[in-house]
């Protein structure tokens, strides 16, 4: 019994210890997101030993466990018809309105879900319950795009995949089959799904043989970059819970399918030093002390390499493929981009990334609302569904769809 009375205290002090991150204070519900992220961090640290005893690929134990824990939820809804089908190849999830009275063409939304390219589905509830309050919401027809994940493809197959899929339902007849007004369709996306969506728009912009093009982008907390690490939010929220910088790094290198021995190189800039050669003339392009404002800029200085290792792009060389970095892309590509929302976050890594999109798309003279919470933190949009609930998730979620709702 004595044992016990020591033993619960010593277990609480360790799950408290365990579970406690410094965050700023203006992040909201801050104890529901350090559970959050413990509980990430724990299943993470799980599948990273059965991917080190090479019982599994660790992403693949990760999704398992991801649409393990998914089927406990049930999200459903009586008025939205909800099917799977198959576009050009590329698996898809359409959610559709029902038709109201003297009304012939809806609008529409491509939707790429998040994940890092590897993890979650256009199925799981955190999505269709996303989708879902779209459709319903903005009365509008929904494609929820199911791209291959990492570690069964890797980069470029998840962008083909999303453009297959976009190009297939731009065409006049498939639209028609929806009943989806050709001039009202918006591309979007979360987080990597954001940087397929961005990767997507760019190349339908420069296809001459399109006749039916996105009417807008808006892209949720996008990853647009791998070229700097060091941006200021990457400097100053490299220890936020749901995306610290490490993981986003991994995520980069699973997605290239490269060697995680790279990952310190490419932490401390070493694939864009000053005599890496293939870098040089990207520079400009993604120079965070002309693009930022002062407020995110702050006293942070930018970690530039005389010396590196043009190695890294040579065995990566998707690191400077636009295809996988928007944020690279000439001003003669940007100029040629729809309407565009970017949605940020104060406390996310990538904050910076969308920032310097909307900056640079605003300067090449396209129309950009930067949409910026203070408050809020990276992958909160989807985290509206107990035991994830967010009042952060329903906030981002309400602004998004208002957007789309005026401008779409």
């Amino acid at each position: 019994m004595r044992a016990a009375w020591v033993l619960l205290p010593a277990l609480a002090a360790l799950t408290a210890y365990y579970v406690y991150l410094p965050l700023p204070g203006t992040v909201s519900e801050p104890w529901k997101l350090m559970l959050l992220d413990a509980t990430f961090r724990a299943v993470q640290q799980t599948c990273h030993l059965i991917h080190y005893l090479r019982l599994s690929h660790h992403l693949i134990v990760l999704n398992y466990l991801i649409y393990t824990f998914d089927k406990l939820k049930s999200v459903a809804s009586e008025d939205i018809n909800i099917t799977d089908a198959v576009f050009d190849g590329v698996e898809v999830r359409v959610f559709e309105p029902p038709a109201k009275r003297d009304e012939r063409l809806k609008r529409s939304v491509v939707y790429i879900h998040g994940g890092g390219w590897a993890l979650a589905s256009a199925r799981t509830s955190l999505y269709n319950n996303l989708c879902r309050i779209m459709a319903e919401s903005l009365n509008a027809v929904v494609v929820s795009v199911e791209y291959r994940l990492v570690p069964e493809v890797c980069f470029p197959e998840q962008f083909y995949d999303a453009l297959r899929a976009t190009k297939h339902f731009l065409q006049p007849d498939v639209l028609a089959e929806y009943s989806v007004d050709p001039s009202r369709i918006a591309i979007s996306g979360d987080s990597a799904g954001g940087n397929l969506a961005a990767a997507v728009c760019q190349q339908l912009s420069k296809d001459e043989q399109l006749t039916i093009r996105p009417k807008l982008q808006a892209l949720i907390y996008p990853v647009l970059q791998a070229f700097d690490f060091n941006t200021p939010s990457y400097q100053q929220n490299m220890n936020m819970p749901v995306l610290p910088r490490y993981v986003m790094i991994n995520y980069w290198i699973d997605y290239f399918n490269g060697n995680y021995e790279l990952a310190h190189s490419l932490l401390i800039n070493n694939h864009t030093a000053l005599d890496v050669g293939q870098a040089l003339s990207f520079r400009g392009r993604l120079n965070w002390t002309s693009l930022l404002p002062s407020s995110f800029k702050k006293n942070y200085k930018p970690v530039i390499q005389t010396t590196g290792k043009a190695e890294i792009i040579q065995e990566i060389p998707g690191l400077l493929d636009v295809r996988a970095v928007p944020l690279l892309a000439e001003n003669e590509t940007l100029q040629l981009q729809p309407k565009t929302y970017i949605l940020t976050c104060e406390n996310d890594v990538l904050r910076d990334d969308g920032v310097m999109y909307a900056k640079r798309l605003e300067n090449a003279g396209v129309e950009v609302t930067l949409d910026h919470f203070d408050d809020c933190f990276h992958g909160c949009m989807i985290f509206t569904i107990w035991p994830t609930d967010f009042s952060a998730g329903v906030q981002t979620r309400n602004s998004y769809i208002k957007w789309l709702d005026e401008n779409l």
